[in-house]
Formats: structure tokens, C-alpha cells, sequence
């Protein structure tokens, strides 16, 4: 047997430039490159590596330098998901909390099924200098490091205490990466001195591979079974989730649509797989849904998930589907997902299982009523759109005027990225997509801090698209220090930084429940009351995004924004648009409950009072059974 001799870093370092992904014939690079960080864990192994395949042509594995290591995992992911999954960076961190810092970028991941390799670095596996600076010391045992946290958010563990281990835990990664039903985060952790300790290792590990992402074909029966019960229904409902977008399954859903007169409702993940004018589409469902499809949920009899994963946010915690007969048929490569709401199961690839329920379904379509009924209910919903979109909010605008501004002035193409706070529930409402990659809400794990890290990600993905970071200031204040990779890798990314001086979503959620927006501004302490509600700080974000490298536009009225917008899309390099919004609103008008309990007892008038209407809601919650 061949054999070539590198240290362990090297080794993997060559074998990562070797794999590949393939779906229908498509080709590419698996892992198009490393994010990383440099500390003492990585900088002699990881690093050494990585410098020694740029500079001898040995391996082709670009190297990324990030700010926060969080970020990079997060870019990492936005990546993924702008590659439909077929892709996934690494990212090499540093012993200790280098490597820590990136637990929640890997349960982003995971919660999203959405690929990424992290590299965390890990303590002495000799343990010959116990205990190394950053190590925690555990009275359990010797072998646990922190590292042992990212155990419970990644999809595959594994730790490399000798050279020879990399093979089968590389190889094992590989596969997790590539299943479209287990992907997540896939974390190898790498004691230091193993990264640069040298083996023979077999030129075979390092030839090229392949891996194929197959779409499973639905069983027959299953189809048969769906069918039938779709054909008993009178109200049907598709709600339309990512794995819709992830297969591809854009045009044959709309076919669907169209050949059986189903409207069409989204998730945050599948909104863009029918366009929003289509006559089936009715926008988005759920907590923050839309007029028409929440209307169409409670008298929907039989419910067409595609691809959806039922968040709470998507079933209004378990009351939006108000049938008290509803039935649901559930097409999803998972099985987990699948089988959820005691659903009839059709576990198959999105596109495929489409396409075999349109041949089960030939000739069967929906009442001329039924469609009617639909066109009404979306009529109603534009109505209220334009409402939100010219409501005239003064003296700052409202934050749903940004957004029609918005949907107005950028192209059917644009990515619109966001992730917490008011902004995901107005959008979901009010954003019109037309693209399936147009609108990259990341409401999974909700993650305050991904927005601009995922613009970079998104970005590097697909350098034709204008991509657009809408940030709020919470979300800015976690995280805004990937501006900084994005000037100096040369991106042109625009970002919408709009200030409201607090969490506007929050604070909107705590007066709903008694809690008086207690701890959701951003003010000085009052001297008097001792709470956090006084004077305005003088915060200038704006000055911030510009010592980051960024140019910089302001706003102060709706007018404006459009004008820095149109400046903002003719600029070559990263662009801040900073605009005020009022913190109070209005937001659109709200069509379902969301479940987040209410303290039932309470000496506040305020809190007794939430608790009533909570309760009230409670009692439509229910499993589907």
C-alpha cells in the first residue's frame, strides 16, 4: 500500500479539498474552503496546514479569515443554505473558548438541518502538560473537555485521539454532511498535539470522492394512501416548507397547485417556492400569517405538508388548524417529520413525491367554490399589505413602510436576510418573493446576531445576487464585526440597519403579556425609579458601521430610504443604510396565538389581566390526533 507521510491537520487539510457532492448530475466542491480563527490550538496544525496547501499547490483549500468565530459558523451556514445543502464550509477555531464560541453557530446548524464541519481544538491528547492554558479541569474524569458541549447540537461527534482515527471520522462526517435527513453541524474535535503529529498515512484516504445525494423515491402504497385522502377533501391546504426548496421542487409544486387548485401556504423556510402573485399563493402561515392562509388553516379538512418541519411559529402552537376533523398528509424525506400530527406519511424527496401525488391525483381538482373562496381571501390580504406598506406613520416611520419600500426598489432576485426580532413576523406577512432564494429568514433557532455574518455567507454563494442584511439594532449590537470580512474580502453586501432604540419585538410580546416592555429598551437608568427607562442613549451605529470599514448612507424618512437605497444598489462596495423607525409601531395586525405563557398569578393589574386572554387561547390548543 502507498503511503505518504503528513502530520494529521495535513492529512485532513488534503482530504477536505478532495470530496465532492453530486445531485442530478451536478457536480461541486463540498467543501469549497475553511473560516477560521488562529490560537494556540490551531495556528501550528490547522493553520500550518492550511498555509502549506496555499503555498505548494498540495491541496486546494482556501483559507477565510473570520472576526468571531459564532460568525463564521453562521456565514458557514448561510452558504449552505444558498447552495441548497450541497455544500458546506469548515471552520477550525482555537482551544477553549475560540472553539466554545461556536456552540451556538453549530445548534443553528443543526436546528436548521442545515451542514457544517467545525473543527473545534481540543486539550493535549498525551495530557504530557495538564492542565494546558483554557482547560477545564472536570473531578468526572480525565477525557472531558468543553468541547463535550457541542455532543447535544451536532448531528455526529467525534474526537481524534490518534492520527489513524481521522479516517474513519472523516469518512463518517462526510456521510452525516451529505444525508439530507441528518445534516446538521458535524464536529471533529482535535487535540492540538495530534493536529501536528506525523503518520503514513494511505494515499487512497486522499483520492477524490464523490457523494451522491440521492432523492428517495416514495412507495407506491404510500402515494396510494395520501391520495385517497386528499381526494376526500373539500378545503385542502399545502403548506409549503424548505424541503420544497432544498429538492428543487419549485416548478412541480406550482404545476400542482395549478392542476388541483390547492392554495399554497409557506413556512419562513419555503416562502419563494410559489411566487407571492401566483393564484394559489397565500403567503405565509402561522403565528405571524397571513390573513388568507391562517383563514384557509382553520377550515382546511385535510393538510398537505411538503417539506415542513410544523414549527410552533407555523402551527400557531397547535391552534391554527381548526378543523376539529382535519387530517394531515405529510411528504418529507424524513421520516421524523413525516409521521408529526398523526399525519398519513409520504417519505420520499419533495420534487419526487410531488410529481407521484400529481399522477395519483390526475383529473381530481378543488370546487369552483373552494377556489373563489381563495381569491377572496387574497384579495383581503393585499388589502391589508398595502395598509401596512402606506400607512403614513409619523414622526418616524413605521417599520412596515421600510419594508414596502423595500419590496419596491429591489429585483426579484435579491436576497433579503433576517433572523429575530420584529422583522421576521412583519416579513413573513408583508415579503413578496418571487425567487425561492430571495428570502433567507433564518427562524429555526432565531438567532440574534446571524444577520450580517449570513450576509457574507450568502454572498460568497452567489456573487450575482444582490444580497441585503436587514438588521435591527438588537441584532446589530450582538453581532455587526463581519463587516469588517466583508470589506476586506471585497463583498458587496448592503445593510439595512434599522434603529428603534430597543427590542421592538419583545418589548411588543412583554406588554401583550402584563410584563409593561420591562428590560426591552435601550436608555439610561433612571435615578428615581431605578428601572432602565430613561433618556434615549446616544449610540451612534451608524459612526460604528463606518469605522468597520462600511460606506454609509442615512434615512430619515421613507422617501429617503428609497433614494439611499437606489445609491446603495449602485455601490461596488458594502453599504450601510441606516434608518430610525418607531419602536411602538404599527406592525401588521396579527391572525393567530402564539404560545408563551403568562405568570398565573401575579400583584400586577397588567400581568392578571394577560393571563385571562391567555388562558382564553389555551383552550384552542390541541394535538392533532
Amino acid at each position: 500500500m502507498k503511503t505518504v507521510r503528513l502530520t494529521t491537520a495535513q492529512a485532513l487539510v488534503r482530504f477536505l479539498a478532495a470530496q465532492y457532492s453530486e445531485r442530478d448530475g451536478q457536480e461541486q466542491r463540498l467543501i469549497p474552503g475553511v473560516w477560521g480563527i488562529f490560537g494556540h490550538g490551531n495556528v501550528a496544525g490547522i493553520g500550518q496546514a492550511l498555509l502549506q496547501a496555499a503555498t505548494t499547490g498540495e491541496a486546494d483549500l482556501p483559507y477565510y479569515l473570520a472576526r468571531n468565530e459564532q460568525g463564521m459558523v453562521h456565514a458557514s451556514v448561510a452558504y449552505a443554505k444558498m447552495r441548497d445543502r450541497l455544500a458546506a464550509f469548515a471552520c477550525t477555531a482555537s482551544t477553549g473558548p475560540g472553539s466554545t464560541n461556536m456552540i451556538t453557530g453549530a445548534a443553528l446548524a443543526t436546528t436548521n438541518r442545515l451542514p457544517v464541519l467545525l473543527l473545534p481544538s481540543d486539550m493535549f491528547a498525551t495530557r504530557a502538560a495538564d492542565p494546558v492554558l483554557q482547560q477545564l479541569e472536570d473531578t468526572r474524569g480525565g477525557d472531558v473537555t468543553v468541547n463535550d458541549a457541542f455532543r447535544a447540537v451536532s448531528k455526529y461527534f467525534d474526537r481524534v485521539q490518534r492520527p489513524e482515527q481521522l479516517i474513519p471520522a472523516a469518512l463518517a462526517a462526510m456521510r452525516v454532511l451529505t444525508d439530507p435527513v441528518e445534516t446538521g453541524a458535524v464536529t471533529l474535535a482535535l487535540p492540538q498535539d495530534v493536529q501536528a503529529e506525523a503518520y503514513d498515512w494511505p494515499v487512497e484516504f486522499f483520492r477524490r470522492r464523490v457523494w451522491h445525494v440521492g432523492r428517495p423515491v416514495p412507495e407506491p402504497a404510500a402515494v396510494q394512501r395520501a391520495a385517497a385522502l386528499l381526494r376526500t377533501a373539500r378545503k385542502p391546504l399545502i403548506v409549503a416548507g424548505g424541503g420544497a426548496v432544498y429538492s428543487g421542487a419549485e416548478t412541480v409544486l406550482r404545476a400542482f397547485a395549478e392542476a388541483t387548485g390547492i392554495p399554497v401556504a409557506d413556512t419562513h423556510a419555503g416562502k419563494g417556492a410559489v411566487a407571492w402573485d401566483h393564484p394559489c399563493a397565500v403567503g405565509g402561515i402561522g403565528s405571524t400569517g397571513s390573513y388568507a392562509a391562517n383563514e384557509l388553516a382553520r377550515e382546511a379538512d385535510v393538510v398537505l405538508g411538503i417539506g415542513t418541519r410544523y414549527s410552533d411559529f407555523t402551527t400557531a402552537s397547535h391552534t391554527v388548524f381548526g378543523n376539529p376533523d382535519v387530517a394531515f398528509v405529510n411528504l418529507n424525506v424524513a421520516r421524523l417529520d413525516a409521521v408529526k400530527h398523526s399525519a398519513e406519511p409520504l417519505v420520499a424527496d419533495a420534487r419526487l413525491g410531488i410529481q407521484a401525488l400529481a399522477g395519483a391525483l390526475d383529473g381530481w381538482e378543488v370546487s369552483e367554490e373552494y377556489r373563489r373562496r381563495t381569491r377572496e381571501l387574497i384579495a383581503r390580504t393585499r388589502e391589508i399589505e398595502e395598509a401596512c406598506f402606506h400607512v403614513g406613520h409619523g414622526p418616524l416611520p413605521a417599520q412596515t413602510e421600510i419594508l414596502g419600500a423595500l419590496n419596491d426598489v429591489l429585483d426579484d432576485r435579491a436576497v433579503v436576510i433576517n433572523a429575530a426580532g420584529s422583522m421576521p413576523g412583519d416579513l413573513q406577512q408583508l415579503w413578496r418573493a418571487r425567487d425561492p432564494k430571495a428570502y433567507h429568514v433564518e427562524y429555526a433557532y432565531s438567532c440574534m446576531g446571524y444577520e450580517v455574518a449570513a450576509g457574507v455567507g450568502a454572498k460568497m454563494a452567489d456573487p450575482s445576487r444582490e444580497v441585503v442584511v436587514l438588521v435591527g439594532d438588537g441584532s446589530y449590537l450582538m453581532m455587526a464585526q463581519e463587516i469588517v470580512t466583508m470589506v476586506s474580502e471585497g463583498l458587496k453586501v448592503v445593510i439595512v440597519l434599522v434603529q428603534n432604540h430597543g427590542f421592538a419585538s419583545i418589548g411588543a410580546l412583554s406588554e401583550s403579556l402584563g410584563s409593561q416592555r420591562f428590560g426591552t429598551k435601550y436608555r439610561y437608568r433612571d435615578g428615581d425609579s431605578g428601572l432602565i427607562d430613561g433618556d434615549v442613549l446616544p449610540v451612534d451605529l451608524a459612526a460604528n458601521a463606518s469605522s468597520l470599514g462600511a460606506d454609509v448612507l442615512h434615512a430619515a424618512s421613507v422617501d429617503e430610504f428609497r433614494s439611499a437605497m437606489e445609491k446603495a444598489k449602485a455601490a461596488t462596495r458594502t453599504t450601510v443604510v441606516h434608518v430610525e423607525t418607531d419602536l411602538y409601531g404599527p406592525n401588521p395586525p396579527g391572525h393567530a396565538w402564539w404560545d408563551v405563557p403568562v405568570s398565573q398569578t401575579s400583584a400586577l393589574d397588567s400581568t392578571r389581566t394577560a393571563y385571562e386572554t391567555y388562558a382564553a387561547h389555551k383552550r384552542a390548543q390541541r394535538h392533532y390526533l
